[in-house]
């Protein structure tokens, strides 16, 4: 039996709020590693799509009240908890009013990109990362899945990196086929930044569009997963450009997935 601790970030999961099939890749896998033995935390975003009495989800407030730093903004973090049914798992929520209290994902009611998603995303990597230190809890890896959570690898790697708490975590970044047109406007590496980061290492950040956070994930991380999904032109050239650099992983969604992302986390750990 492995005593791994992995920690789990990603946008969305099952039963709390379902849009992709995220959602319920991370319903499975940490349950499953949980049963193999493995500590598990999950963090996803408090969404305001999110039902809170229904889901019986409740602020640690021993965790909230931390200021996040977006660009020259500071806003507050409130970490909201809560079990899933029927398995011995608990999620924690990043909230923060400005961010997540609309009730929408990624769009509005008339399918419009949110202009702030990019400052949702960064305002939820620094906040996982932060909620774990206070936490006090060691990750050895940290899987991140989508486009979300693509900075999370650049911050151990930097901000983080001699940090006791993950020091020695290693991070698995799982790309999805989530692709959206929108660009964003504004400094977007202004508000990406933390301490130990320099310019040249957001270069990939620039082109502010759904191929910067990807791109940023799959560089930084320490091994990157696509999944099986049919990808875009865009994105398997760029699959093919990290190839020669950084090895990308295939797992098919067969009877072999689950002991295969057992093998890949005590292989990455070791």
């Amino acid at each position: 039996m492995s005593k791994l601790r992995i920690l789990y970030a990603a946008t969305e999961i099952d039963p709390f709020l379902q849009t992709t099939k995220v959602a319920e890749f991370l319903r499975m896998l940490p349950q499953a590693m949980q049963e193999r033995g493995m500590e598990v935390r999950i963090f996803v975003p408090r969404f305001g799509l999110i039902n809170e009495r229904k889901n019986r989800l409740h602020e640690v407030v021993r965790l909230s009240g931390i200021n996040i730093a977006v660009g020259e903004e500071e806003k507050p973090l409130i970490i909201k908890v809560a079990s899933i049914p029927n398995a011995k798992l608990q999620v924690y929520f990043i909230d923060n009013e400005d961010y997540f209290h609309r009730k929408s994902v990624l769009v509005d009611k008339d399918n419009k990109f949110h202009a702030d998603n990019d400052e949702r995303a960064i305002f939820f990597c620094k906040g996982v990362l932060e909620t774990v230190k206070k936490l006090g809890w060691a990750p050895d890896i940290v899987h991140c899945n989508d486009w979300m959570t693509s900075l999370i690898p650049l911050y151990l790697k930097t901000t983080y990196k001699n940090d006791p708490i993950f020091k020695t975590s290693k991070s698995v970044f799982s790309v999805y086929n989530s692709e959206f047109t929108h660009k964003f406007e504004g400094d977007l590496l202004e508000k990406a930044k933390m301490l130990d980061i320099e310019d040249e290492m957001l270069t990939n950040l620039k082109s502010g569009d759904f191929g910067a956070f990807i791109k940023m994930g799959i560089q930084y991380a320490d091994t990157v997963i696509k999944s099986t999904e049919d990808f875009s032109d865009n994105l398997n050239a760029m699959f093919q450009e990290y190839n020669s650099t950084k090895q990308i992983n295939t797992i098919s969604a067969d009877e072999n997935t689950l002991d295969s992302y057992f093998d890949l986390y005590n292989e990455l750990a070791n």
